[in-house]
């Protein structure tokens, strides 16, 4: 019925937004002025903000309509919510963007609001099936949104498509983020790059980029090995230390006031990351700072990274939501993502292929993305 009288009222007011229409889910740690925003915690249960989150506010302005909260797990960390695996329910969509990610593979909407911290759009999307992109830290501004840290979150959105979420993006930030479909003059130079988590990539997922790879190259593409330097490593090496930390600086009267209402997974994390010592936050801020500008002169090199989206298909089962473990290093670097799906593994779910730009190159990520996409 909201959304309902919000697309009749868009419509009525007879300005056409380049987003018209067009149906969006908002993860639950984005402020919605008219629906709660509990940011998946029981001690926010029926929380009322007065405002809505900025690009939720961006997206009303350009003449979306908001459908609904989507589920996120408690304060977009590791406790998750009921939403379950579009392709198999008895699967995890991933998390924390969980509820955004199912809901734009299943169809229920056009775009779904989600934010990273360490892996939580692109690895979600990629298990549901999805497009999911993560645009250059800062690019949506996150004002209205229960932040855990200053240093990563990022708030980006999942959609069907890549040709959408460019078509979303320009239209929440009146930027040019061009036409992925449309076919570009050449083919790209691509690297491949299995990171410093190499090892984690399961069977079905390393058989699927290199498939991707090769396929690349069948089409034009120049495939070339990427490995990260030691500056680069180190920085996701620290990566837990700052997430933690500044995590449980933004839970401070949570954890203070009601900290009975948490997980005890939470509980224990921010634990550890409160009592980290200060010089620990800021050794690791400046290993961020080291890592970008070591990975600034890698990226150089080619058009774009090609790298897996997750570890391998979405784990069975609802008690967690999988690893992070492609995803912490290019949330740190601060760069644009996109997962596009390729593949299924041996339980028929989907597997994802990441295209990674340097900083301020979404456009790229995004034309590159598709390119590898409708190359495989």
């Amino acid at each position: 019925m909201r959304a309902a009288a919000a697309a009749d009222a868009a419509a009525a007011a007879g300005r056409a937004g380049p987003l018209q229409g067009l149906a969006f889910g908002v993860k639950d740690v984005l402020d919605t002025a008219d629906m709660p925003s509990q940011y998946g915690s029981a001690i926010w249960a029926g929380h009322r903000p007065r405002s809505d989150a900025a690009c939720v506010a961006l997206a009303r302005r350009a003449g979306a309509v908001i459908l609904g909260k989507t589920v996120t797990t408690e304060f977009a960390t590791r406790h998750p919510g009921p939403t379950s695996n579009p392709h198999n329910p008895g699967h995890t969509p991933g998390g924390s963007s969980s509820g955004s990610a199912a809901g734009a593979a299943a169809g229920f909407f056009h775009a779904g609001f989600g934010t990273q911290t360490a892996g939580s759009i692109i690895r979600p999307a990629a298990y549901c099936g999805a497009v999911g992109f993560k645009p250059s830290f800062g690019t949506l501004h996150r004002a209205g949104m229960k932040v855990m840290s200053e240093s990563l979150d990022t708030v980006g959105v999942i959609t069907g498509t890549v040709g959408d979420a460019a078509l979303v993006m320009a239209g929440l930030t009146g930027g040019d983020y061009g036409d992925p479909e449309a076919k570009p003059g050449r083919a790209p130079r691509l690297g491949l790059c299995w990171g410093p988590t190499a090892d984690q990539a399961a069977p079905e997922t390393r058989a699927a980029i290199e498939r991707v790879a090769a396929a690349a190259a069948r089409a034009g593409a120049e495939i070339v090995p990427l490995e990260m330097p030691a500056a680069v490593t180190a920085g996701l090496a620290a990566h837990g230390a700052v997430m933690n930390g500044e995590s449980s600086e933004a839970l401070a009267w949570e954890l203070d006031h009601a900290a009975a209402l948490l997980s005890a997974g939470l509980r224990e994390r921010m634990a550890w990351g409160r009592d980290l010592p200060r010089a620990a936050k800021e050794a690791g801020r400046l290993a961020f700072a080291a890592a970008r500008a070591a990975f600034a002169d890698v990226v150089a090199g080619v058009d774009a990274i090609l790298t897996p989206s997750a570890p391998g298909e979405a784990p069975e089962g609802l008690g967690a939501t999988g690893d992070p473990a492609f995803n912490s290093l290019w949330t740190l670097l601060h760069v644009p993502c996109v997962t596009v799906p390729v593949a299924t593994g041996p339980l028929g779910l989907p597997l994802g292929a990441q295209i990674v730009t340097g900083f301020g190159q979404d456009r790229a990520a995004l034309a590159w993305a598709e390119w590898v996409r409708a190359a495989t």
